[in-house]
């Protein structure tokens, strides 16, 4: 193992994953909790820092929101002023659509405000002092148990202990698991993946305690162990049962704010298409002025999504289908009775589709991303068949992480 060495370094700049880059003797090193300007002594091993003394503190630099920071792992960047952190956010997305050389407009960056996330993984296990429920120390597996959270929303972090319980009954020894816990409008979703399976004795107790806790459902990997109430969110108007496991954006307003964006810019469309479509967040607002055509290769997704279409009265007409848009993108010729497109894929983007689209027609396309790197790449692959970029929007939707969402609104030329 490299001997640890400790050196004084100078942040001259923030990277892309949220630390400061400092360049010493043998190269970059990234300080993790350090600000650009910042002078500090830090140990190295292996091109990483810990920073064991602030020599020079940058006037940018705040109180944290959250008496976990730096332990837990769960934020980057609480440390650091609101107009800079959110300059640097914003520019994620312009250095990466940028390099590739493209023209566009960029907002200003959407914010966010702490305790919006309606979601949140946990990770947990059983010890001999009772659950431990958190996340990860930074780049560690040591788990950091938490009694507060500023980030995720109340109805969440007021429920801890009782978490907490379902930990304790889940069991699984001293191995981490998850616990993934989703606020919707029935209570909370909660989802245990990455322990054993519970036996008839634990699925009766945890019945009881869901029951007792008033917890919507509980599931693992996938299956419904109880569900008192169906978990539902909502679209728009229209109320949806949310699958287990189910796709959702992290915060509310981040998803109205993009469902706005996508919508005023499909619009006039008479007929939309909207791929890797979920479970209806873009399809069921679009679906107020045209008719929809929703694409997506989990079943369970387009089963919430047809079923909450055929509840709601006054929607244009909504039709389902899936299909694996990776292996079978919808190919040009097949995209050319519809006049508004949509598409909101995972991280890794939608190169095959987006070479699609970019041989069609559509004369309105929305490209929702949570990636500007793979968003950079698909733009450039529209722009090249023809696509001029109207308009970029990023939205802070993971507070006082690295990670940033868009959306850019095309038209062909």
């Amino acid at each position: 193992m490299e001997e640890l060495m400790s050196t004084r370094v100078t942040i001259e700049r923030m990277g892309a994953g949220g630390d400061g880059i400092a360049a010493t003797t043998a190269g970059s090193v990234y300080v993790p909790f350090s600000l650009p300007g910042e002078i500090a002594n830090v140990a190295l091993e292996n091109g990483r820092a810990t920073m064991m003394a602030l020599l020079d503190a940058s006037p940018e630099r705040i109180d944290p929101a959250c008496r976990h920071f730096e332990e837990c792992g769960g934020c980057a960047l609480q440390h650091w002023q609101d107009g800079a952190y959110q300059d640097w956010k914003r520019s994620l997305v312009q250095e990466a659509l940028g390099g590739r050389g493209l023209q566009f407009k960029l907002d200003p960056l959407v914010p966010c405000a702490p305790q919006t996330r309606r979601r949140a993984v946990f990770a947990v296990r059983t010890s001999d002092h009772g659950a431990v429920l958190g996340f990860n120390r930074h780049q560690s597996h040591e788990l950091i148990d938490i009694t507060e959270c500023a980030v995720t929303v109340p109805e969440i972090v007021s429920r801890l202990d009782d978490l907490r319980e379902v930990v304790a009954v889940l069991g699984g020894g001293m191995k981490p698991f998850k616990l993934t816990v989703t606020a919707t409008a029935s209570g909370l979703d909660i989802t245990a993946s990455g322990c054993g399976a519970p036996d008839a004795a634990k699925r009766h107790a945890l019945t009881n305690l869901v029951l007792k806790k008033g917890f919507a459902r509980l599931s693992f990997e996938g299956e419904i162990v109880v569900e008192p109430r169906k978990p539902l969110v909502h679209f728009g108007k229209v109320p949806v049962y949310l699958p287990p496991g189910g796709f959702l954006q992290a915060t509310v307003e981040a998803e109205e704010t993009m469902a706005a964006l996508v919508a005023a810019h499909l619009a006039k469309a008479k007929k939309s298409i909207d791929l890797f479509c979920g479970s209806g967040t873009f399809a069921f607002r679009i679906a107020e002025k045209s008719s929809v055509h929703a694409v997506e290769s989990d079943q369970m997704a387009i089963d919430a999504l047809d079923r909450g279409a055929r509840h709601v009265q006054g929607l244009k007409p909504v039709s389902v289908e899936r299909r694996d848009l990776f292996r079978r993108p919808f190919l040009a010729r097949e995209l050319a009775p519809f006049t508004g497109l949509v598409f909101d894929p995972p991280r890794a983007g939608a190169e095959a589709q987006a070479i699609e689209i970019a041989k069609s027609n559509v004369p309105k396309v929305a490209a929702v991303s949570c990636n500007p790197v793979t968003l950079g790449r698909d733009l450039s692959i529209l722009v090249k068949g023809g696509y001029k970029i109207d308009r970029v929007v990023p939205i802070d939707q993971f507070l006082w992480s690295s990670h940033v969402e868009a959306v850019a609104l095309l038209s062909k030329k």
